[in-house]
């Protein structure tokens, strides 16, 4: 079984984005691969419970059928962080919490795991705890996203030192072009290239139409795709 968690740079680097076209990816090369969305805010009922949009995408991308508690075990109505809205609803997310369901997932008999965290990287989940504990805690390979706007190098840069300071195994990065009129793009992108200390995996280029993912031979060695 391979697993993978995929991150961001901030909220709206486009993870659900990206985690859908690598599932996608995934079913082309006939892979049986499940989408794992273990907190999600901002979620409105429906069939008599919460659910949360990009959850329901990662299902709709996914070869491998489950429940939709199973896919995500913490959903919360308030578009707000998923720590403060646990909190509200009397709720304690923790770590013990998190691989149990992990374990829910594992089961579904998936070859492959992708675990869609939310936010950017330093998400809390209490108020003394952190998700990429959790993270390193089940040892998974990252991926980062980069969403391609005014302030990416920043964000990406930090996102990459803390990781490197835990001992993250990051694979590597995709960028993501969430501004289509974004200045300098391309400078931007080869900026990144030159400065990230990890590989770039895929470029996610700006579609209104059919979402495109430019793929880079490491993503197919990390994916054991290329033969």
């Amino acid at each position: 079984m391979k697993e993978f968690f995929i991150t961001g740079t901030d909220t709206d680097a486009g993870k659900t984005h990206v985690t859908s076209l690598l599932l996608k990816l995934l079913a082309q090369h006939k892979k049986q691969a499940i989408g794992f969305k273990p907190l999600a805010s901002g979620c409105e009922m429906a069939f008599d419970q919460l659910v949360n949009a990009d959850a329901l995408i990662l299902m709709e991308s996914a070869t491998v059928s489950a429940k939709y508690d199973i896919i995500n075990p913490f959903a919360f109505a308030p578009a707000i962080a998923p720590h403060i809205a646990a909190e509200q609803a009397g709720v304690t997310i923790t770590a013990d919490k998190l691989s149990s369901a992990y374990k829910n997932v594992k089961q579904q008999g998936a070859d492959y795991i992708l675990t869609e965290g939310a936010g950017g990287w330093a998400l809390p989940i209490s108020n003394t705890d952190y998700l990429y504990n959790w993270v390193k805690a089940e040892q998974l390979p990252v991926i980062l996203v980069v969403g391609m706007k005014l302030g990416c190098l920043n964000h990406a840069l930090l996102t990459t030192a803390h990781m490197q300071s835990m001992g993250i195994n990051c694979i590597g990065w995709i960028a993501n072009q969430v501004d289509p009129n974004m200045d300098e793009y391309q400078a931007n992108l080869d900026s990144l290239k030159l400065r990230l200390p990890f590989p770039i995996l895929a470029i996610s280029p700006y579609s209104e139409q059919t979402p495109k993912l430019q793929i880079y031979k490491t993503l197919l060695e990390n994916f054991a795709l290329n033969t």
